[in-house]
C-alpha cells in the first residue's frame, strides 16, 4: 500500500442549492441547505484513502463542533488524524458555497486552518519522509507552502502542489514542486495570461492543466498532450478537482505513466460530481476500476 501524507485544509462545507445565482443586493429562494465536511486537504485525503492509499493528514481544526465532526469523518475514512490538532479559542475552517446553474461558487473563512505553520509541519516531519508522494493546496498560509516545498525537495519527496485557490508561487516553489495542477483559471493568474503552450514547454511532466470537460493538458517533454476526460451528467462539481489530485497522485506514485494516471484521475473526478457534497461522490477504488471495464 503506497503511503500519502496530505499537508492542508479541512473544513465545514455550508451548501445551498437555488435555481438562481443572487446577484449583488438581490435575495433568491434556496432549494436546499445540507452541512458536510469538506475543505481542499481532508477533500483530497479522503479521496486517496478511498482509492487504496495509506493517508496521513498534517492540519488544523477548531475547538468546535464542526473540528469534532471533522475529524470523525477522517477517522471514519480511514485517514490517520495523529496531526490533525483542535485549536483552543479557534472556530473551524468553513467553505459557503452556493449551487446552482450547473456549477458553483465558495467563500472559504480559513479558521483554524490558518494554525498550519511551517512549525506546525515541521512536527510531522517523519510521516513526510515515510511517504510516497506528497500532496498540498493553498487554503493554508503561503510560508508554508513554501517551507513544504524546500522540505520536499530537500527530503527528495515528490510533492504535488495543487494551487487552488490561486495565488502567485515564487519560481523556487514550482520548481521544487514534482506536479503542479492548475485549473485554467488558476493557470491564468500564477502565469499573468501568458501563452499556454509557451508555457507547457518550460515545464514538461510538471504542469497538468485541468480543463474540465475538455480533459487535462500537459507537455511531455516532446509534444502537447491532451488526456480526455468521462462524460457524465453533473449533480455537484464541489470537490472534483480534489478528487482529480488525490487520484492523480495514488496512480503517480503506484508507478503508472502520465497518461494513464490522467485517465485513472479524469475517471474518478467524473464519478465524484455526480452526488451531491464535496466528499459524497469520490468513489472508492473498484467504481473508478470497474469505469475501464465498462
Amino acid at each position: 500500500m503506497i503511503r500519502i501524507a496530505v499537508v492542508g485544509s479541512s473544513s465545514m462545507d455550508l451548501v445551498v442549492t437555488s435555481a438562481k445565482r443572487p446577484m449583488a443586493g438581490e435575495t433568491v429562494l434556496g432549494e436546499s441547505f445540507i452541512t458536510v465536511p469538506g475543505g481542499k486537504g481532508a477533500n483530497q485525503a479522503v479521496a486517496a484513502a478511498r482509492l487504496g492509499a495509506e493517508v496521513t493528514m498534517v492540519g488544523c481544526v477548531g475547538d468546535d463542533v464542526y473540528g469534532e465532526i471533522i475529524l470523525e469523518n477522517l477517522k471514519k475514512n480511514h485517514v490517520h488524524t495523529k496531526y490533525v490538532e483542535p485549536v483552543t479559542g479557534s472556530a473551524s475552517g468553513t467553505a459557503h458555497i452556493t449551487l446552482s446553474e450547473g456549477d458553483n461558487s465558495i467563500i472559504v473563512v480559513k479558521g483554524a486552518n490558518d494554525f498550519i505553520t511551517p512549525e506546525y509541519v515541521e512536527k510531522a516531519k517523519k510521516v513526510i519522509e515515510e511517504s510516497d508522494i506528497v500532496l498540498v493546496q493553498q487554503e493554508i498560509p503561503e510560508e508554508t507552502v513554501e517551507y513544504l516545498a524546500e522540505l520536499c525537495s530537500t527530503l527528495q519527496k515528490r510533492l504535488l502542489l495543487n494551487p487552488a485557490p490561486a495565488r502567485k508561487l515564487s519560481e523556487a516553489v514550482i520548481q521544487q514542486a514534482s506536479f503542479l495542477t492548475p485549473n485554467e483559471h488558476e493557470f491564468e493568474i500564477l502565469f499573468d495570461g501568458r501563452d499556454r503552450t509557451e508555457v507547457l514547454t518550460e515545464y514538461p511532466n510538471k504542469l497538468f492543466i485541468t480543463e474540465g470537460k475538455n480533459g487535462v493538458r500537459y507537455f511531455d517533454g516532446h509534444e502537447e498532450k491532451v488526456v480526455p476526460s468521462f462524460e457524465v451528467e453533473a449533480v455537484d462539481t464541489t470537490g472534483a478537482g480534489d478528487t482529480f489530485n488525490a487520484a492523480f497522485a495514488v496512480a503517480v506514485a503506484e508507478g503508472k505513466s502520465f497518461d494513464e494516471s490522467l485517465l485513472f484521475a479524469n475517471r474518478a473526478a467524473s464519478i465524484s460530481v455526480t452526488k451531491l457534497g464535496a466528499q459524497g461522490g469520490m468513489p472508492q477504488r473498484l467504481e473508478v476500476e470497474r469505469g475501464f471495464e465498462a
